[in-house]
């Protein structure tokens, strides 16, 4: 760890800083300076191309050189910015003048009033955080899950054919296997990641209060509300919600924070799951030499990894739940209460990048203990009760399920032999017997 990192008041960009570096090209105030920029630019060019009066066209190498501005944003250029807001006070305005700034130095200034042209500071915002949410998803967040479903198709696969006792309400129940049961995580965080692909990331641009009214005031003739959609749907690559006030609603980015946090959940049941089989002593944890598993245990070896990623899933769903009931709300056409909020949006995407790193690392531990898995199924041929009752019915014999629950509801331990005991005592075909005698916990797993 770095100096500075060691004193961070947040462990994103302290302890974990090094799992979530990626998130600053996203979620800093640098970032969203970028992209801040990055919208006004592509905004002033989409302009130029409309040949409205008294807008002069720029050519190829003109439209080069301002894309140059966002795309090698440099720490200067961020400094630049911070200096014109403490002037300012609103830190938009202070992205337009850099802006305007930057057309003078490229001698480009015919045009310079029509940079922010229309527009609010919100047309800004909400086109520039989603676009940063939208590719932080994409670069940061779907690269780790991927690597997670990857781990879990591994091993369901490994383990197909390994049986295992489940358990129901905390008890012996019919055996399963471990592969499939891996495999129920994967198919859940498939299953949502399709939603997730599906999530609109909405943004908001039509002037003050949604209407285009200064753009339209200026050139009534011109289609305004099919610029700003193919503005943010075709250059920006967003979904264009309309009509709105003067902020986008954020229903979709509500929709994205309620999927990230489903997915969230699976990957907590599964921490549950993998922590408790450790401790049913299904699993041992490799050992990494020098590693303490207790400051005062000499002996222990802790599913930590586990451990931490329910403790970061839990942090970034409380935020993800804030999110999603609080920003659809806002009072009139706009209040203030939103922007705060949306400042904080990388912090619960980046405690879920650390659960998702944490649970690859606790997976990536476990040595599979058959000898265990099986002495379990060994103790508990009860389980096998429900396979005897279900052939039973099928040859019509009377009352089997009532006969099973007098025999493996008593205090003594069933065992093979008391099975086979008693599918003798059963007035039963000979054929239908060896059936029966032939069930035992480690072939009773299903499909």
């Amino acid at each position: 760890m770095s100096l500075p990192s060691l004193y961070a008041i947040s462990p994103i960009d302290g302890r974990y800083a090094s799992r979530t570096k990626s998130l600053q090209n996203y979620f800093s105030e640098a970032a969203l300076m970028q992209f801040r920029v990055r919208i006004e630019i592509e905004y002033f060019i989409a302009l130029c191309q409309t040949d409205l009066p008294p807008l002069r066209s720029l050519d190829l190498k003109q439209i080069a050189q301002l894309r140059k501005v966002y795309q090698n944003f440099t720490t200067k250029d961020v400094q630049t910015i911070k200096a014109t807001e403490r002037t300012t006070n609103h830190d938009v305005k202070a992205v337009e003048y850099f802006v305007k700034n930057k057309l003078q130095e490229l001698h480009m200034s015919e045009n310079l009033e029509f940079v922010h042209f229309g527009l609010t500071s919100q047309d800004i915002n909400n086109t520039a955080i989603p676009l940063a949410v939208k590719e932080a998803i994409e670069s940061c967040y779907l690269p780790q899950l991927v690597k997670l479903e990857q781990k879990l198709e591994i091993l369901s696969q490994e383990w197909k054919d390994i049986p295992m006792l489940a358990r129901t309400h905390g008890q012996p129940a019919t055996p399963t296997r471990l592969g499939k049961e891996v495999e129920v995580f994967l198919i859940r965080i498939k299953e949502q990641k399709k939603i997730l692909l599906t999530t609109k990331f909405a943004a908001k641009f039509g002037g003050a209060t949604g209407g285009f009214n200064a753009h339209h005031i200026a050139y009534p003739e011109y289609d305004w509300q099919s610029f700003g959609k193919n503005f943010v749907e075709s250059t920006l690559g967003l979904y264009h919600s309309y009509p709105t006030t003067q902020i986008e609603h954020y229903d979709h980015l509500a929709a994205l924070f309620d999927v990230l946090k489903r997915i969230n959940n699976i990957i907590l049941d599964l921490d549950r799951d993998f922590w408790t089989y450790i401790s049913l002593e299904y699993f041992q944890q490799v050992i990494k030499e020098g590693e303490v598993g207790s400051s005062a245990m000499p002996h222990k070896v802790n599913p930590i990894d586990f451990e931490n990623s329910e403790g970061n899933i839990g942090i970034a769903n409380a935020l993800f739940e804030h999110f999603s009931s609080k920003l659809p709300i806002s009072r009139l056409q706009r209040d203030l209460s939103d922007s705060t909020v949306l400042r904080n949006l990388g912090v619960p995407i980046g405690h879920s990048i650390i659960a998702i790193a944490s649970t690859l690392r606790g997976l990536d531990k476990l040595l599979l203990s058959e000898k265990k898995l099986r002495q379990d199924l060994n103790n508990n041929w009860a389980v096998v009760a429900e396979a005897i009752q279900t052939i039973l019915r099928r040859e019509r014999y009377p009352q089997p399920y009532e006969a099973l629950k007098v025999l493996t509801r008593t205090n003594e331990s069933i065992t093979a032999s008391t099975l086979q005991n008693f599918i003798e005592t059963l007035e039963i075909k000979e054929s239908v017997k060896n059936e029966l005698k032939a069930i035992t916990p480690f072939n009773y797993i299903g499909i």
